[in-house]
């Protein structure tokens, strides 16, 4: 994955990407007093200093879910989720504390801030958001996105695609993320004056990129590979541990029978009696903890569906980078069919079958001034031809640069993260597993003192 393209001039080599232009008027009167120790000194290209770095000064939280009804922009009626975020400035040394705020989003102006970000750091992973409606689920699991249970788990999840941001050394410093924290009024008209939306990449040109692609870089070409992997594996895992969830969920609710049948059965015996009701009593208990336990294996099963999520976002940096380079190679070809024309105008001579070279014989030859006049139109094409191919050449080098830091950083983040999951699921289970010997080793002793 770390080969090196052969051809320089033909394939996108590394190289950091200077962050594409962002809004900068008007924002600083928008941000208002709250960030004026945050911001840059300049007008900045939506960047925060490091010195004055505000995310490292405040705690960022998702505190609480709230539904409400409204009107859509189709003037219908409609029921949503809306979600507090709440940021907190921590204590200062002197014993101060400053800001504390809050302000309400609803998860649609979630997914708006993510499709900025995709646009304006297209190299880099940006962090996925929780699902919006539940996948693999057991069936004793609400599928509905207005359960309280799930509202829960997606009220974590946002707080979680918050802090990865915040967290990220590039796009914790962007300008609209920082609004998105402290500004409830007018945040979608301030984003959308961006323009991110015309800059956005047509799925049919991803598409188109993917397929015509001639040179396509052997490191990207794996990571693609690798995601859709990454996200088969998940899947299967997923799928397999709603499986489980559902046959341990029956095995322990059948235990409840047992304490049912020893409780009947402590009725009609004297001296066994106490000892009955007592085992009965504790497979009661055992039944009943398994709602508990696969509740919190909810939360794990989050932690990987958040990798899930990650594979398209890892594919969206390929896709960009297949796109960056069917740009290069089509500016490149058309500078090499400019360079041609030329030469066969110079010469007098026509290498390839041509409809300029049917339109000589039918018509007859140009003046000598037409074709001095069309020699200096192409030559001052191929001079602009091959500045564009060295500029797209170099911002290529710059994205693969960059972008490959990011994957870099990515992976060590989804190596400790996956690590750190697993071992908590594996720990979980055999705590469960130890609470079942419990539960058993407290029915021996009841039957014990029978």
């Amino acid at each position: 994955m770390e080969q090196a393209p052969r051809d320089p001039e033909r394939q996108l080599q590394p190289a950091p990407l200077e962050p594409l232009g962002h809004p900068d008027a008007g924002l600083q009167a928008a941000v208002g007093e709250e960030a004026e120790g945050a911001r840059d000194e300049g007008s900045g290209e939506g960047t925060m200093t490091e010195n004055n770095f505000w995310l490292k000064k405040i705690e960022i939280s998702v505190s609480e879910a709230e539904k409400r009804t409204g009107r859509n922009a189709m003037n219908m009626q409609e029921t949503y989720t809306a979600y507090l975020i709440e940021t907190r400035s921590v204590e200062h040394t002197d014993g101060q504390s400053v800001l504390t705020d809050s302000l309400w989003r609803r998860y649609s102006e979630f997914e708006l801030l993510r499709n900025y970000l995709l646009v304006y750091y297209p190299h880099i992973v940006v962090p996925p958001l929780p699902e919006k409606r539940a996948e693999f689920v057991w069936h004793k699991l609400s599928a509905d996105n207005m359960d309280p249970d799930f509202v829960e788990r997606r009220r974590i999840g946002l707080e979680n695609f918050l802090l990865r941001v915040a967290s990220h050394p590039i796009l914790c410093r962007d300008k609209i993320f920082y609004l998105f924290l402290t500004q409830e009024g007018n945040w979608k008209e301030t984003v959308n004056e961006t323009g991110f939306q015309l800059k956005a990449d047509s799925r049919l040109k991803a598409l188109n990129a993917t397929f015509r692609v001639k040179n396509p870089d052997k490191r990207f070409t794996e990571l693609k590979h690798y995601s859709d992997e990454l996200q088969s594996v998940i899947s299967h895992l997923l799928r397999v541990r709603a499986r489980v969830a559902d046959r341990l969920y029956g095995v322990y609710k059948v235990h409840g029978n047992y304490g049912r049948v020893f409780s009947e059965w402590s009725a009609i015996e004297k001296e066994m009696g106490d000892g009955l009701q007592s085992a009965g009593h504790h497979m009661d208990v055992y039944a009943s903890s398994i709602d508990d336990i696969l509740e919190d294996e909810e939360h794990y099963a989050d932690q990987l569906k958040e990798y899930l999520f990650y594979a398209e976002a890892l594919r969206a940096v390929c896709r960009k980078h297949e796109l960056m380079q069917y740009d290069l190679e089509m500016a490149a070809q058309d500078l090499a069919s400019k360079k041609q024309q030329c030469e066969e105008l110079a010469t007098g001579t026509v290498r390839t079958f041509s409809l300029k070279g049917m339109t000589t014989k039918l018509f007859g030859q140009e003046t000598p001034e037409q074709r001095e006049a069309r020699i200096k139109v192409l030559e001052e094409q191929i001079s602009e031809g091959e500045q564009q191919l060295k500029s797209k050449n170099l911002e290529g080098r710059e994205f693969v640069k960059n972008a490959w830091a990011d994957i870099e950083r990515f992976k060590e983040q989804k190596n400790h993260d996956l690590k750190e999951a697993l071992i908590s699921y594996a720990v979980m289970q055999i705590s469960m597993c130890k609470k079942g010997i419990q539960v058993w080793t407290n029915a021996k002793e009841c039957f014990s003192k029978m």
